[in-house]
């Protein structure tokens, strides 16, 4: 019995188990406050907003696997749904205007790791600047204003349902947890990512190219960043360029939460699907049981130095671990065993 409940404390199981035991007490209690919070409608609501947190989410645990990390997220979002509007609005196919405002994210994502990699610039500072020239673009392109959508084509890419139950944001997100989640996992890129954030003088010599890696992680972060904000804009029927402040914020919380040890080198994608359905059923209760919204950025701050607090707790513990394995393999009695 000993033996299982190492073995449960050495794996991340246990991480997982907390959150399923959170999400369900969140249930529990939100119900209580509000009954429609349990409602199948709701659920729904749940999982369109996470629709746009959900895809960030997803880069921000490869880039924090990798030591790295990216602000500019939300406001990548904002100009890329900003520039689809207006694409859409003055007439261009709306697939060619996806695909534009797509590569412009991605261009974002090159300019963040050309700043890391080359000018040695650490990610908080690069990836901040990047986040006020996104956001001061987006304002440029349409003069301040929202830019309204007609285009019933655009529109239904963010409203549409399949079956008249399964919202196209929802499928898309849970498809891109599933490719993501297995290009982690069981590829050699994604067990380069984990090298890479655990020592990157060790990954230069298994002969990786971490400049390679930053790159397309960057990259990757930022085209996902675009396409929700361009999921957002055909779900809002407009292009705001105001939309999605503060959502590097809850993908990084999301990603925490889930168990990605923002120390690099730690993390799984379906650990970060949890943390992220925690994360927005929290937001979701605050709001339905009338919390006001300040108060509400007190709780939401709250919850990532809650996070950060477990990460920090997780990582003692596997550094207490590694330290005790080291010793008892050279022969050294570990103190207290």
């Amino acid at each position: 019995m000993n033996n299982t409940l190492k073995k449960l404390k050495k794996s991340d199981f246990a991480d997982k188990i907390t959150l399923i035991v959170a999400m369900i007490l969140l249930v529990i209690l939100f119900g209580v406050l509000n009954p429609n919070y349990v409602t199948g409608g709701n659920l729904s609501n749940i999982l369109i907003a996470c629709s746009l947190t959900g895809f960030v989410a997803i880069g921000e645990t490869n880039l924090i696997i990798a030591g790295q990390n990216d602000l500019s997220a939300g406001s990548v979002a904002a100009c890329a749904g900003v520039l689809a509007a207006i694409l859409v609005r003055d007439g261009v196919p709306v697939l060619l205007a996806i695909l534009i405002a797509l590569l412009a994210g991605c261009l974002v994502g090159a300019i963040n790791a050309a700043l890391v990699t080359f000018l040695k610039l650490q990610p908080f500072i690069a990836t901040l600047a990047t986040m006020s020239v996104a956001r001061g673009i987006a304002y440029i392109l349409c003069n301040g204003k929202a830019v309204a959508i007609s285009n019933k084509t655009f529109i239904s890419f963010g409203s549409y349902r399949i079956f008249g139950f399964l919202p196209v944001p929802v499928l898309l997100l849970l498809i891109a947890f599933v490719v993501f989640g297995i290009m982690l996992s069981k590829t050699y890129f994604g067990r380069s990512i984990y090298v890479l954030g655990g020592n990157t003088y060790a990954a230069r010599l298994a002969g990786l190219n971490p400049t390679a890696i930053i790159f397309k992680l960057h990259i990757m972060e930022s085209g996902l960043a675009a396409f929700a904000g361009i999921l957002l804009a055909a779900r809002m029927n407009s292009g705001q360029p105001s939309a999605c402040e503060g959502l590097e914020f809850d993908a990084i919380t999301a990603a925490v939460l889930g168990g990605t040890a923002f120390t690099g080198g730690v993390g799984t994608i379906f650990g970060t699907f949890l943390g992220m359905l925690v994360l927005q059923g929290f937001k979701t209760g605050l709001n339905m049981v009338g919390v006001q919204t300040f108060w509400q950025e007190v709780a939401q701050g709250a919850l990532l130095v809650v996070a950060l607090a477990f990460d920090f707790y997780r990582k003692h513990n596997r550094d207490k671990r590694a330290l005790a394995e080291s010793m008892a393999a050279r022969g050294i009695k570990v103190p207290g065993k």
